[in-house]
């Protein structure tokens, strides 16, 4: 990882450099095969590897190639047909998808860490002192191409699946990934699976969705916290009055002891005492909400009325992590109408989005966290290895990166803090919109059902003309 050819593309592309550096040391073909040989139960490997198929997918994802076909067509090393890889893909199971997920969250989180360490300003502290916070929430994949020939005849929309996913809001990597191949089911069915990764001493932050008897029970009693707003279906029984809890950011809190009746895992009645934060907004929401109401087991003195609140505003990172799959990434193919492909495509996804949060830290260690959450945009970022990826693999092959596999901890993150010092900020700027403009009332007419959008222009010219000639 030197020489001239190196560093004309760190100093002309640095961000696809660090995202080549990372890719060779954590997704390794080596690793990414003995990953899928320990995760899975159905398939086998035999000329088709799973570090291949990955690496496909990952070429779309990050919009390298336009399509899986795309991506086969431009590899040289694939012995296989094309349909051998689609069949690969439409086999995957689920498990493997979450557990690359995983995998990329364990693997790139101590990467994290030591870049966040280092660099003035660019320490974050905890959400919650003394707790590991995590996002939680659900996301419904796009609806497909109708490829399938059970697809052809079907005027509804075809949903490939859905998924839940958790954000560890500290390192912005997701941890966590739950897929499910019926696009129908709905969220909850899943809440089993998230219960057997919940660990003591974590904070679960999610919307009303989440709010079930069986899962806040559940966090409890495997000695975490949650903080999720109230369902309005979750019965519940007062055992004490409502207090005034002074102001929050943006409307007046209240806040009562109430009881959640149910049973425990032994079968028993037992029921969960909790604090029902009440905040009586300002201005209403998008969806016309008044209030908003927030159900948590957190002690008052490790968390007051306020800092529970604002710590549910920060519920809008996970969000904004879904909507960057959509913006920045195509983890959404919509030719991918097997649900396992398009799951594994929605994992693969997110991994890019783990990618891409380490590549923010590198800049964060150089330039202040501040500034790059402020003014960094990760859309300019992925646009740039989109663009160089290609031929940055063809200068500069595979096996050139492999020296990124062998170094400790100090020295990866060392190299990662030069190359990110070679980035001028300027082209990664974020480009906030105003706030748009209602639409003006659109006129039908029939007899006129189309317009020239150059007569309307040179009309626009010329009124502008005439009120030039009167002033």
């Amino acid at each position: 990882m030197d020489g001239p050819v190196f560093d004309r593309f760190a100093n002309k592309s640095p961000m696809a450099v660090i995202a080549a550096i990372v890719l060779a040391r954590v997704f390794s073909p080596e690793k990414l095969d003995d990953l899928f040989e320990r995760t899975s139960g159905e398939q086998y490997t035999q000329d088709l590897l799973f570090s291949t198929v990955f690496d496909l997918m990952n070429r779309v994802v990050c919009a390298i190639e336009p399509s899986i076909h795309s991506a086969y067509q431009s590899s040289e090393d694939i012995d296989v047909s094309s349909t051998a890889v689609y069949d690969k893909l439409g086999a995957l199971e689920p498990d493997i998808s979450a557990e690359l997920v995983r995998y990329s969250a364990d693997q790139l989180a101590p990467i994290t860490r030591a870049l966040r360490s280092e660099g003035q300003g660019n320490e974050s502290a905890p959400w919650l002192e003394g707790y590991r916070t995590r996002i939680l929430d659900g996301s419904c994949i796009e609806a497909t191409e109708r490829r399938i020939g059970e697809l052809r005849d079907q005027a509804a929309a075809p949903l490939p699946g859905k998924a839940l996913a958790v954000l560890d809001p500290e390192a912005q990597l997701i941890t966590d990934f739950f897929p499910c191949e019926d696009g129908h089911a709905q969220e909850r069915r899943l809440l089993g699976r998230v219960l057997g990764q919940i660990e003591p001493e974590e904070l679960w932050i999610a919307d009303r969705n989440f709010a079930t008897q069986g899962f806040l029970r559940g966090i409890a009693e495997r000695g975490a916290c949650f903080l999720i707003r109230e369902h309005g279906n979750l019965p519940w029984e007062a055992v004490g009055l409502e207090e005034e809890k002074g102001r929050a950011e943006n409307g007046d809190l209240y806040e009562q002891p109430i009881r959640i009746p149910g049973k425990g895992e032994d079968g028993g009645e037992s029921a969960l005492e909790v604090r029902r934060i009440r905040l009586v907004l300002d201005e209403p929401t998008r969806d016309g909400d008044t209030e908003i109401v927030v159900l948590t087991n957190l002690p008052e003195e490790d968390a007051s009325a306020e800092k529970v609140a604002s710590l549910y505003r920060g519920r809008w990172k996970i969000e904004r992590a879904f909507q960057e799959l959509s913006d920045y990434l195509e983890a959404e193919t919509r030719a991918l109408g097997y649900p396992r492909a398009a799951l594994f495509g929605f994992a693969v996804g997110f991994v890019s989005y783990n990618v891409l949060s380490v590549l923010k830290s590198a800049l964060a260690s150089v330039y202040g966290r501040q500034v790059v959450e402020e003014e960094v945009s990760g859309y300019y970022i992925a646009g740039e290895i989109a663009k160089t990826q290609e031929g940055l693999m063809i200068a500069l092959p595979p096996k050139r990166w492999s020296a990124a596999r062998k170094m400790s901890l100090a020295e990866i993150t060392g190299l990662l803090r030069g190359e990110a010092s070679n980035a001028d900020l300027d082209r990664y700027q974020k480009h906030p919109r105003e706030p748009k403009k209602p639409p003006p009332q659109r006129t039908k007419n029939r007899d006129k059902p189309h317009v020239s959008t150059a007569k309307l222009l040179a009309q626009r010219k010329m009124t502008r003309n005439t009120l030039k000639g009167v002033a």
